[in-house]
């Protein structure tokens, strides 16, 4: 073997490196500090060398929801390269979404080189010396579990493993690594660059007393509750936990859910509202819940026995979460209610009791849904509404394996919903322009299914639209936009109003900093990029517009976009 073909750059090893781990995609966002790894790829494409599939993608906050939506739809975890200091700050609202979701992703940027001269790397052009940080990484560690800057070339193998062990351990998030070009610039062996990863994530093992504590408790219970925000587990798990609910015949409120936990048409989904459900309760199983309710509002009873189930439980990111939690039980929901399931078969219930309870969810579970159909059908008397643009894309979407990616947008309930990984709504870090990105990422790790994103006006500017089509013009993903235009920011005004509910705003026609007007015209954004794009303006209108659109994306496979005008909530 010649001495070139046993060497190659730190740069070029991270690719490398990177598909012995399982990663199937890079998103980047390449700059000066690339060049390194950018000799690697084409050296790689001209030897014949398998690697992640790198993509060019032209806003970072882009890349990062990319590899979001990847993960939730594959549950493999991706990576992302950025651009030195400026391409972090463009991610570090992915990584602040991420990080609050439990959703792991290796990010990556360069760093500019510290030194001027004579050094292979060093400095060339001004941006050298502009981009200089004394801590870059404080732009995303509050958002990442373990950050690093490589310090040699031959660490690249083993901190590459560290990183994804750790990003992929319970609870799981995006991990941090520093890219010095001077460091990616220097060679290092081959061999061992493409070896297995020396180090394995690390799960929760899950204490049985606190299995069968928790199983006697809502066993015995007479009016027990589940409030489930971030799903269930696996698609194994998704389907035990509908039995488990409706054989125990335990409500099962999903509010603000950002994952699906529940078919909505469950006999056991009571809607998204606690009440009046967790105001008599006597057990309550908060199922992995960021804030299961809102204090103010929803009460608790003071006898009533509180489980908290998740990856972390107790959310210790976050500094202040005062949820009581009279039993906390750690592990990944595909684990965790398996382990319960099996644990409350164990101990048997009062079959007559039981059977009254399901009689009675069931009874206004579906007149909860029943509600929610005729104030879609009424909400369109004076024009097109959130509520009745959900009730058509449910109905339209009926049949098929289809994920909607809704950021303040289309509403659960209202939208039917059913199976693993139907539903994703915007992260509660409130980090807006999500959901079009996640789209795509979605579509990337799943051809055949079909993905809707559906926003506020307000989001999709914030999704770097421009961009985002191009992404999806690219690389063929024929996701179905759809924007809900209410030519405002909706939920400030409803937080001003909600805040001072008979102050002036509440009486006003116009609140300040809250107008969109006059608002673009989106539909041509989106030609702009060759999707099939409609504007809809009449309520009659939206259900042949959405079948219209879902049959371009699913026959012509090209992506589309509705914009649909709106009622101001």
């Amino acid at each position: 073997m010649s001495q070139d073909d046993s060497r190659i750059t730190a740069g070029g090893a991270i690719f490398t490196k990177l598909k012995a781990l399982g990663v199937d995609y890079v998103f980047a966002n390449s700059g000066t500090d690339f060049p390194p790894i950018v000799e690697g790829l084409v050296e790689a494409a001209q030897k014949n060398i398998e690697l992640p599939t790198p993509i060019v993608i032209p806003h970072e906050h882009a890349a990062m929801g990319m590899a979001m939506g990847y993960y939730e739809i594959s549950g493999r975890c991706q990576a992302v390269m950025l651009h030195t200091n400026v391409g972090l700050s463009n991610g570090a609202t992915g990584a602040i979404n991420a990080a609050c979701e439990h959703v792991p992703v290796l990010m990556m940027s360069g760093r500019t080189p510290v030194t001027e001269e004579t050094r292979f790397g060093a400095r060339t052009v001004p941006i050298g010396w502009g981009q200089e940080m004394r801590d870059q990484t404080a732009l995303v560690r509050e958002a990442s579990k373990w950050d690093y800057e490589l310090k040699f070339p031959e660490q690249i193998s083993g901190v590459l493993d560290r990183a994804y062990a750790i990003a992929n351990s319970t609870p799981k998030g995006p991990v941090y690594l520093s890219l010095p070009r001077e460091t990616l610039c220097e060679e290092i062996p081959r061999a061992g660059t493409s070896d297995p990863s020396s180090m394995q994530p690390a799960g929760i093992g899950i204490l049985e007393k606190d299995i069968r504590a928790a199983a006697s408790a809502l066993a015995t219970a007479k009016r027990p509750l589940v409030i489930a925000q971030r799903g269930a587990g696996d698609e194994r798990s998704y389907a035990l936990f509908g039995q488990w609910a409706e054989e125990w015949g335990i409500p099962v409120c999903s509010w603000w859910a950002t994952h699906l936990a529940i078919d909505t048409d469950h006999p056991c989904h009571v809607g998204e509202s606690p009440s009046p459900w967790l105001e008599e309760a006597d057990v309550v199983l908060v199922l992995d819940c960021l804030a299961p309710w809102w204090p103010d509002k929803h009460k608790l009873p003071d006898d009533a026995f509180v489980i908290n189930m998740g990856p972390d439980p107790l959310f210790s990111r976050f500094p202040i979460r005062n949820f009581r939690s009279n039993l906390s039980i750690a592990g990944e929901s595909s684990d965790t209610i398996p382990a319960l399931v099996a644990a409350m078969a164990a101990i048997g219930g009062d079959e007559e009791m039981i059977a009254a309870r399901r009689a009675r969810v069931a009874e206004k579970s579906q007149a909860n849904r029943d509600r929610l159909a005729s104030e879609a059908e009424a909400s369109t008397a004076k024009g097109i509404t959130k509520q009745w643009v959900s009730a058509c894309l449910g109905e339209e979407l009926k049949g098929m394996k289809s994920t909607v990616y809704s950021e303040l947008g289309v509403k659960l309930g209202t939208l039917e919903r059913k199976g693993h990984n139907a539903w994703f709504q915007e992260p509660h870090s409130g980090g807006l322009g999500w959901s079009f990105p996640a789209a795509l990422g979605g579509q990337l790790a799943d051809r055949d299914r079909v993905m809707v994103a559906t926003m506020g006006d307000g989001s999709y500017i914030f999704s770097n639209p421009t961009a985002c089509h191009q992404i999806a013009e690219a690389l063929g993903l024929p996701v179905l936009i759809i924007v809900l235009n209410n030519r405002e920011w909706g939920a400030v005004r409803q937080s001003v109003v909600g805040t001072y509910p008979n102050g002036y705003a509440a009486q006003a026609n116009e609140v300040p900093l809250t107008s969109l007007d006059p608002t673009p015209d989106f539909v041509r954004v989106a030609e702009a990029s060759r999707a099939w794009a409609r504007k809809v303006d009449r309520p009659e209108d939206v259900p042949g517009a959405i079948a219209a659109a879902l049959e371009v994306i699913s026959d012509r496979k090209q992506h589309a976009l509705l914009e649909i005008s709106i009622l101001k909530d």
